[in-house]
């Protein structure tokens, strides 16, 4: 048995130490020993490390060898030729420079999105953003893809954009809370990770203390397994899209028995009498009863009555999931969370008033030190002021020289020539492939950095082999944790692979700015100024982290809960003169005087139910019956790690599993394990059926993340075979507030497909291999 050591990395699921030999072959993987409940997801970071898919060395797809720009329509569908790293970065520098020399800064997008890794210096999106704002600038994005609804509404209610803090923790709820009331749930997969990393996963103790204390919760979802099943959770299945007409239903009942705190609503809100008039039916002749919200959710006026009236008797929190506002108008939704915990009058009291998001990640529930300064690598200025919302990128790429509507502005869009990708899966996380897939190939140039031939890879003009958490030092400190952690390299790089940073380092020389990029510090050099940097702040607030060299040595530090963190909205609550929100009344805003002067129809001045363009209660669900729900993975973060063990060995045939109702799969003759195709006039994609008993009536349920395969990438549409639903989402914005992507607003039809084609979304792209001085 050959000698082995433990070197301690982490990544977004936890901390870990990885078991190596002295040859440098991963034995192992072992949890944080500090951390109560490590997630199983670590059990995929040896073989994706070793894959057969990660990238040895810089490639260049053939038809950008032979024509550049030219032929752009074979991206996806083209054979890559291996290059040396010297030719690949000269061919990134020459297409900068004629992009740059020929249609300015406004013409490269940089605005890489997704998670990429959990370090704070190696983050590529990071080093992508300071490499391309010191060479004059790129478009940027703004929003995101988890909360871009919330985010764009809650500045106009309470004032404040952030959505991660707007939580009431555990520790109040069991010792306050009488009742739970959870719109879309709080699933326990989801707690699981962390943007920037989970040093300790403690919501599993939580919601044992929970229900033993006896605190009630009630799930109101289309998906029983949105809750913990210790919980022992009511499930009140509603249609999906609907939650606004449940929830006025519920304000309504309030109002018809008196029951509304209209002390609270005078002292602490505005605007409250306008939407007391919609909702009671004075302008439209359309009362927002009980009966009138039964027949949109499904769910029995009576039922809606009982709990709005226990909603009124006890300490009530309510929780809105970020997956309820990934939909058309997803502000609706959030905002009235917000107004019907006001005529609750909870708000700032222990257990009480709301919470956005609650469990969406493993951190936001758990009481933590405030003001914990965090390192970071600076970006520095963007000098191009052209943005677009993260969700519209389609759009962007598709017309040039048009205009968007955008929270109370208008956005002209440049000319993209140049796509730079790091540290995310574009094609995971946009909507309509087949639209995006051709919107991707108008650009001139792509470049992507990648461990692993994926779709971003795969759809790439030139792909750069890029190192993985192992195979580098960095630290992790993320915004919702209380650790430090030193993110020791394991490996050293696989292949040809190259750090980001190292990467941008020598772009950067070469196009004469190099020292302004690197400031003579190499990755130990960055990490220290950054720790230190951090530790200076934490000094100044009372904390007391050792030295950079003390940190590295003792692997982590835990910072102290200094004083007992405030709860939200809790000052306000105490004092709302001395403690204002920074709304134009001061007060949480019920009814928007800046919203109405936008003339908005899909996103009025207070909260309103909006019928969407696709649900169950619409005309076409004659044709497409079904609601697609795509939640997020148990099995992998996202689209990371989908070739890894763990969500291998969760695939059904190779494909991804879809969930069926029993009756929805009996009424179209679909049994257990058949392959089907969901579909809607967008697109289809090939996927496993499981049949369940957890799902409202007409409602289909897939996890996002399943790498992209398309049957034919050289044709558009193409059927997707892998298990991919936003080949059938719709690439529409929220609303002109924010335009925000609405994942959950989708219909389609669900039929057995009997002879699939095989998945080859974990095989390698066709790759020219022919002698150096050959034609290609």
């Amino acid at each position: 048995m050959p000698s082995t050591k433990i070197i301690q990395t982490a990544s977004h699921w936890g901390v870990y130490g990885v078991e190596i030999t002295e040859a440098g072959d991963i034995v192992g993987v072992h949890p944080f020993s500090e951390d109560p409940s490590p997630t199983p997801l670590m059990r995929s970071l040896p073989d994706m490390v070793r894959s057969p898919l990660r990238i040895d060395q810089p490639y260049v797809r053939k038809g950008y060898l032979r024509k550049r720009g030219q032929s752009r329509s074979e991206r996806g569908a083209d054979q890559f030729v291996p290059v040396g790293w010297d030719e690949a970065l000269s061919l990134i520098v020459d297409g900068l420079e004629q992009i740059k020399g020929e249609h300015g800064n406004e013409a490269i997008y940089g605005g890489s999105y997704g998670w990429a890794s959990a370090g704070r210096f190696h983050h590529s999106p990071s080093v992508l953003k300071r490499f391309l704002g010191l060479y004059g600038g790129y478009v940027d994005k703004r929003g995101n893809h988890s909360f871009g609804a919330a985010m764009a509404i809650m500045p106009y209610v309470i004032g404040d954009a952030g959505i991660t803090d707007m939580v009431v923790p555990w520790s109040s709820i069991v010792e306050s809370s009488g009742l739970v009331v959870m719109f879309g749930g709080a699933a326990t997969k989801n707690m699981q990770i962390e943007a920037g990393g989970a040093a300790l996963h403690e919501n599993p103790d939580w919601i044992d203390r929970a229900a033993a204390k006896g605190v009630r919760f009630v799930n109101i979802s289309p998906t029983r397994s949105d809750v913990a099943q210790k919980l022992a959770a009511e499930w009140l299945p509603i249609r999906p899209n609907t939650d606004t007409a449940m929830m006025l239903g519920l304000a309504h009942v309030l109002v018809e028995r008196g029951l509304h705190n209209r002390e609270f609503l005078a002292k602490y809100c505005e605007g409250y009498a306008v939407f007391e008039r919609y909702l009671l039916g004075q302008d439209d002749g359309t009362p927002k009863n009980a009966e009138w919200a039964a027949s949109i959710v499904g769910i029995s006026a009576q039922k809606i009555e009982d709990l709005a009236l226990e909603m009124v008797r006890t300490r009530t929190l309510i929780t809105t999931s970020w997956s309820i506002q990934r939909a058309q108008h997803g502000e609706q939704p959030i905002w009235m969370t917000a107004v019907l915990a006001a005529m609750l009058g909870q708000i700032g009291l222990p257990g009480g008033g709301f919470s956005i998001g609650f469990g969406a990640v493993s951190g936001n529930t758990v009481s933590r030190p405030d003001r914990i300064p965090r390192p970071t690598l600076p970006l520095g200025a963007n000098p191009v002021k052209a943005f677009i919302p993260v969700g519209r990128v389609a759009d962007l790429l598709l017309n040039p020289g048009g205009k968007l509507e955008y929270n109370g502005g208008v956005i002209d869009f440049p000319d993209i020539r140049m796509i730079y990708s790091v540290g995310g899966n574009p094609f995971h996380h946009n909507m309509n492939l087949n639209r995006f897939v051709q919107a991707w190939r108008r650009p001139e140039m792509v470049v992507v950095h990648e461990p692993w031939w994926n779709p971003p890879s795969k759809y790439a003009d030139i792909v750069l082999p890029a190192t993985t958490t192992m195979e580098r030092n960095d630290i992790l400190a993320a915004d919702l944790q209380r650790h430090y952690v030193a993110m020791r390299k394991v490996i050293d790089p696989v292949g040809g692979a190259r750090n980001d940073f190292d990467v941008f380092a020598e772009l950067s020389d070469r196009l004469g700015f190099g020292a302004a990029y690197t400031e003579g510090r190499d990755e130990m050099g960055w990490l220290r100024h950054m720790y230190n940097g951090a530790l200076e702040k934490a000094v100044e607030l009372g904390y007391g982290p050792p030295s950079f060299d003390e940190f590295w040595e003792m692997g982590h530090y835990e910072f102290p809960m200094l004083r007992e963190p405030n709860l939200f909205l809790a000052d306000f609550r105490r004092d709302p003169v001395a403690n204002r929100l920074p709304t134009p009344s001061g007060k949480i805003e019920i009814f928007s005087e800046r919203i109405a002067s936008y003339g908005y129809d899909d996103c009025p001045p207070h909260p309103r139910w909006i019928e969407p363009v696709e649900w169950l209660g619409g005309p076409l669900a004659k044709r497409f019956p079904l609601h697609l729900l795509s939640n997020q993975p148990s099995v992998r973060l996202h689209s990371q790690m989908n070739a890894g063990v763990l969500s291998r060995e969760a695939e059904r045939g190779g494909r991804e599993p879809v969930f069926l109702s029993v009756s929805d799969a009996t009424r179209r003759g679909i049994n257990e394990g058949d392959c089907v195709r969901v579909f809607n006039e967008r697109g289809g994609f090939l996927a496993t059926v499981v049949i369940v008993s957890g799902l409202a009536p007409g409602v289909v349920q897939i996890a996002t993340g399943a790498w992209y395969d398309p049957e034919d990438p050289a044709v558009t549409p193409s059927l997707e075979k892998h298990g991919n639903p936003n080949v059938v989402t719709l690439d529409l914005g929220s609303s002109r507030l924010s335009q925000a992507p609405m994942a959950q607003t989708v219909l389609v039809e669900v039929e057995r497909y009997d002879r699939p084609p095989q998945v080859s979304a974990f095989n390698l792209p066709d790759i020219d291999r022919r002698p150096v001085g050959s034609t290609h």
